[in-house]
C-alpha cells in the first residue's frame, strides 16, 4: 500500500509502499477514502511542538474509510461500515478523567498520527472503540473535516457556554473556524466572523455570520464593542498574534476560548484586567467519542456544510505548502479513492 511518510522534521513528506497491516485485538482495518489535512499534521511533521511524534511517521488524524478486517474480541463495529478515526485514539478508560467523562485528557492516551500512524495511507489499523461511525447519508469527503475540525469546533462551542443572542467572535474563518461558525449559528449566537481574508469573511457571510471584521483593515476592538463587546470568542488561529484583540474584545464575565496550538506558546494574559473583568480564558482540545457523535448527526441532518477541496495523496507537500501559505479557503481533503 502507499503511505506518505515523514522520515525527518527537515525533510517533505516521502511517497512509500509499505505492507498493509494486520488488525490486533481490539482494533479494526480501515481501507482509507478520504483523509483531511489539518494544521496539527504539519506542526507533527515538522516537530514543531515540545512533545516530538513517533518516527518515521505516517500523519493524518481525519481518516475516513470502510472497515474490511476485525481483530479479535471486536464486537462495536463490522466489516463493510464506514468509520472515522480522530484525533484521540484511545485512552486508558480508567483514569480520574476518563471516568469523569473528559477522555480527551486522558493521562495515558493515543493520539492518531503522532503516537501511532494515521490516515495518510491506503490502509490504517484503528482502536475499534474510539472510531466514529459515520452515517450512511454523510459524504466520506465530508466526514473527513468533521472527524477534527469539526468535532473540535463543535466542542469548543459547548465550552464556552453559548446560549441564545450571545454574541460569539469566530477567530479564523478555515478549516475548524468555519464549522465552529456554524455550531454558534444552532446554538442560536449572534455570530461574528474575524479574519484577514475577505473571501474567507465572504465565505462566513454565506455561512450565516451575522457581521465580518477584516482584522488587517479594521480594529476588532473597537468594532467588536460597538456591538455591545463578545459574550465568548473561539480562536482558531495558529499563531498568538489575534489572542490580545480577542481578549480585549470581551465583554465582562467573558469567555475566551483557546483551539489553535501556534508553534510560538504564549501570548500575554493581562491580569489585571482578568481579574476585575471576570474573564475566562480557557483551553479546548478536541472532542469525545460522543461529541463526534454528535457532529455526524447535525451534518447527516442537514444542519452544516463542509467547504473543502479534495487532492491526491502524492499531492501532500504541496497541501502543506498551501495551508502554511493561505492558499486555502477551508479545509484539503486526501481523497484515496
Amino acid at each position: 500500500m502507499r503511505a506518505a511518510v515523514v522520515n525527518s522534521f527537515s525533510e517533505p513528506l516521502a511517497i512509500e509502499e509499505r505492507p498493509i497491516p494486520e488488525p490486533g485485538p481490539g482494533q479494526i482495518r480501515i481501507r482509507i477514502e478520504t483523509s483531511g489535512v489539518c494544521h496539527t499534521d504539519i506542526h507533527a511533521a515538522r516537530g514543531d511542538w515540545p512533545v516530538k511524534p513517533v518516527m518515521p511517521l505516517v500523519p493524518g488524524h481525519e481518516g475516513v474509510g470502510i472497515v474490511d478486517a476485525l481483530g479479535e474480541a471486536v464486537t462495536r463495529v463490522s466489516i463493510g461500515q464506514r468509520v472515522a478515526v480522530p484525533w484521540l485514539g484511545g485512552a486508558d478508560g480508567t483514569c480520574e478523567f476518563c471516568v469523569k467523562g473528559m477522555e480527551t485528557y486522558c493521562v495515558s492516551p493515543t493520539f492518531t498520527g503522532y503516537t501511532v500512524d494515521g490516515g495518510y495511507r491506503e490502509y490504517s489499523v484503528a482502536n475499534a472503540d474510539f472510531v466514529g461511525v459515520v452515517p450512511d447519508s454523510v459524504d466520506p469527503l465530508d466526514a473527513a473535516p468533521l472527524t477534527c475540525a469539526g468535532v473540535t469546533t463543535y466542542k469548543a462551542v459547548k465550552t464556552a457556554r453559548v446560549g441564545p443572542s450571545d454574541v460569539v467572535g469566530i477567530v479564523g474563518i478555515g478549516g475548524l473556524g468555519h464549522l465552529g461558525l456554524q455550531y454558534a449559528g444552532i446554538a442560536g449566537a449572534f455570530t461574528v466572523a474575524i479574519d484577514v481574508d475577505d473571501a474567507k469573511l465572504d465565505l462566513a457571510k454565506r455561512l450565516g455570520a451575522e457581521h465580518v471584521i477584516n482584522a488587517a483593515r479594521q480594529d476588532v476592538v473597537q468594532e467588536m464593542h460597538a456591538l455591545g463587546g463578545a459574550d465568548a470568542i473561539v480562536s482558531t488561529a495558529a499563531t498568538p498574534a489575534p489572542l490580545s484583540a480577542a481578549f480585549a474584545s470581551l465583554r465582562p464575565a467573558g469567555r475566551l476560548v483557546l483551539v489553535g496550538l501556534p508553534a510560538e506558546n504564549v501570548f500575554p494574559l493581562p491580569i489585571f484586567e482578568t481579574v476585575l473583568r471576570g474573564i475566562h480564558v480557557i483551553g479546548s482540545l478536541v472532542g469525545t467519542r460522543e461529541d463526534l457523535a454528535e457532529v455526524f448527526e447535525l451534518h447527516a441532518a442537514g444542519r452544516t456544510r463542509v467547504e473543502l477541496e479534495t487532492r491526491r495523496l502524492e499531492q501532500v507537500n504541496e497541501c502543506f505548502d498551501d495551508v502554511l501559505a493561505g492558499r486555502v479557503t477551508a479545509r484539503l481533503v486526501l481523497d484515496l479513492r
